[in-house]
């Protein structure tokens, strides 16, 4: 009886015992010719094994990568495609580099801060005066979404000119929207549906009744 602590590492085992065996068999042959037409018979075998494979991308080429990798690479034949290595296949990724986490106000964003600095690359004009307003109003709906208390325009100008580092000044003349207006919404969003799961309610007691 053979156990499987003694056979062979199968390093790619969803090919299962037999190609392994029929890839040591290839490597113990002598003739490269023998070899290489065994190799090529093996590929075929494989390919039938994994038809799924077949809608991958060079999927040929995948294959004889497997081969050599169950071989171990210790297989010697002619491969229409670069040989694969063990230094390649090994070799760790390079770390990933991560956005910095340095936001200055984290209830603003990342974003915004990105928006600020295209704005501040632009040249004085209506176009830019235009744009900070669009900023600051963003700047005070993003504040009251994080907090429900009140925010004045004040507060908001300060937040812009620290956000650019001074750039951006909101004009003494620009009045942004009342926090009223810009809290309706979210309120008048919340009476509806309550009174809508209010007259459910009464509608489904009504026919419990009848």
């Amino acid at each position: 009886m053979e156990y499987n602590s003694e056979r062979s590492k199968m390093n790619i085992s969803e090919y299962g015992r037999n190609i392994q065996k029929m890839i040591e068999y290839i490597i113990s042959v002598d003739d490269r010719e023998k070899r290489n037409k065994l190799a090529r018979a093996t590929i075929n075998v494989m390919g039938q094994l994994n038809p799924h494979l077949r809608d991958v991308n060079d999927f040929k080429h995948k294959l004889w990568d497997h081969l050599f990798i169950m071989s171990d690479f210790r297989l010697d034949v002619d491969s229409p495609y670069p040989v694969p290595s063990r230094e390649i296949l090994t070799r760790k990724p390079e770390p990933l580099e991560y956005a910095s986490n340095n936001v200055t106000f984290k209830h603003y964003g990342r974003h915004i801060e990105r928006i600020i600095e295209k704005a501040c690359e632009m040249e004085e004009g209506e176009v830019k005066d235009t744009l900070i307003e669009l900023i600051a109003n963003h700047l005070k709906k993003s504040y009251l979404t994080w907090s429900r208390d009140s925010v004045t325009d004040e507060e908001i100008a300060g937040h812009l000119s620290k956000l650019s580092n001074g750039r951006l000044k909101l004009q003494d003349n620009i009045k942004l929207s009342e926090s009223t207006e810009i809290l309706a919404p979210k309120a008048k969003k919340r009476k509806y549906q309550g009174n809508r799961g209010g007259g459910n309610r009464n509608h489904n007691k009504g026919r419990k009744n009848q």
